[in-house]
């Protein structure tokens, strides 16, 4: 599980969409794989043009979130 402290760690970080991030991770744990996080991580970013930090911020916290 990710706490509202790393989501918000992560969605500070440089060059990323920090909206985009709180509510992709804020809402992860309802994809039941990573396989469907990582579906809806590539519609997403397809769909809003986000940016590679905004993913990379976003798939840290999927790969964190998963690891439990």
């Amino acid at each position: 599980m990710l706490s509202d402290e790393r989501i918000e760690e992560l969605a500070s970080k440089k060059g990323v969409k920090r909206i985009a991030v709180l509510n992709f991770l804020g809402t992860v744990g309802a994809n039941k794989y990573i396989e469907y996080a990582y579906m809806n991580l590539n519609m997403d970013s397809r769909l809003y043009k986000w940016h590679q930090s905004t993913i990379d911020a976003i798939t840290e916290g999927i790969e964190e979130y998963f690891s439990k």
